[in-house]
């Protein structure tokens, strides 16, 4: 292939996949050092990437805005056409997503040959089997190994890079944040994520959340902020309701730049398997991740720092967004269980504030 010298990557959709297709991002810049490289995503997903090395150019993709319909999105195919882009990247699986590739007039495109896409793309790339059965970040570096852009087949044992920053404009608005509420520097914190988007079967329960910190408080003398998206509210305030000690909601209240902030200033965080989950991973936060109906092979925390709690029952993991039966996997996991490792994981760090 001639070395291109502008390469629009389209990103994934979720915050979650947009930190596993990092060690593919690296990948493509240690490839085409020289190379522009743009990165087409959706807005919510753009801070995700707010101080990466491996871009030079993100593009929204506000389909719920300017981009929203057919209209919207034919109004985007003639701004990236002026770009003049000589390869592009899909590491979204939509149909869509090579479509737009091919109207913008890329002369190469690369991506997984399915969805119906095949006839779109320069490179339709065959899944590796073997990606399936490893960690999600595989399964897009496996794009670059198909196209015999790395090494063929593809080391499953390669070390994982999925390394990101945060913004200096939103490690202040963080700790500004955090003074409001009076919580100081130096006090240690325990942030709490009840939620999960995919559905109800990746969350555990508010009221043992609560209990947790509660117990957390009272050992360490720590303080609890809840963490989540504005549709993770509900379940913010129900952890809030629950507790006995003082605990701080910004569920719905800040940015994913905002978000990425206060999770670095955390001593530990206690999530489901979502996407603050993987962006704590990727800042190399102490997290406790609980796994429910997923599987933490598929999509864990890429951390040395991350410590994961599970319950096996005959049905996990299922992958479904509700659970049709009696959410064993989740009712097994108790408040003691969570409260002993996170103990242990707060006395092995001794980690303060903004460490």
């Amino acid at each position: 292939m001639k070395q291109p010298g502008k390469i629009l990557v389209r990103g994934t959709n979720w915050v979650g996949d947009a930190v596993m297709c990092i060690p593919a991002l690296r990948e493509i810049r240690n490839i085409f050092p020289e190379a522009h490289i743009a990165l087409l995503v959706r807005p919510w997903v753009k801070e995700v990437y707010g101080s990466a090395d491996f871009v030079d150019e993100i593009i929204e993709y506000d389909k719920e805005g300017k981009h929203r319909g057919w209209s919207g999105f034919f109004r985007l195919i003639p701004d990236l056409r002026k770009r003049r882009f000589d390869l592009a990247l899909l590491l979204q699986n939509a149909f869509e997503a090579a479509f737009l590739a091919w109207c913008a007039g890329i002369p190469e495109r690369i991506g997984y040959g399915r969805d119906g896409r095949s006839l779109l793309l320069t490179k339709a790339c065959r899944i590796d089997p073997a990606v399936l059965n490893v960690h999600q970040s595989y399964y897009y570096l496996g794009i670059l190994s198909s196209a015999g852009l790395i090494e063929q087949p593809l080391r499953l044992e390669r070390t994982l890079s999925i390394r990101i920053g945060v913004r200096e404009a939103d490690r202040k608005s963080a700790r500004a944040l955090l003074e409001s509420a009076g919580i100081r520097k130096g006090e240690r914190i325990v942030g709490i994520n009840p939620g999960a988007s995919y559905g109800p079967a990746k969350r555990w329960f508010p009221d043992r959340y609560a209990s947790v910190a509660d117990r957390l408080a009272e050992r360490f003398n720590t303080r609890t902020v809840i963490f989540g998206s504005a549709g993770d509210l509900a379940a913010a305030k129900e952890v809030e309701l629950n507790m006995k000690s003082r605990s701080l909601i910004l569920a719905g209240r800040t940015t994913l730049g905002q978000l990425m902030g206060l999770m670095n200033e955390c001593a530990l965080l206690i999530t489901n398997d979502s996407g603050p989950m993987h962006l704590a991973a990727a800042l190399d936060v102490p997290q406790l991740a609980i796994f429910g109906s997923t599987s933490e092979v598929a999509t864990g925390p890429l951390s040395s720092r991350a410590r994961v709690i599970k319950h096996q029952v005959e049905c996990n993991p299922c992958f479904l967004k509700e659970c049709p039966t009696d959410f064993r996997c989740m009712k097994e996991i108790s408040v003691q269980r969570v409260v002993e490792a996170a103990g242990d994981m707060l006395q092995c760090e001794g980690r303060g504030q903004g460490e």
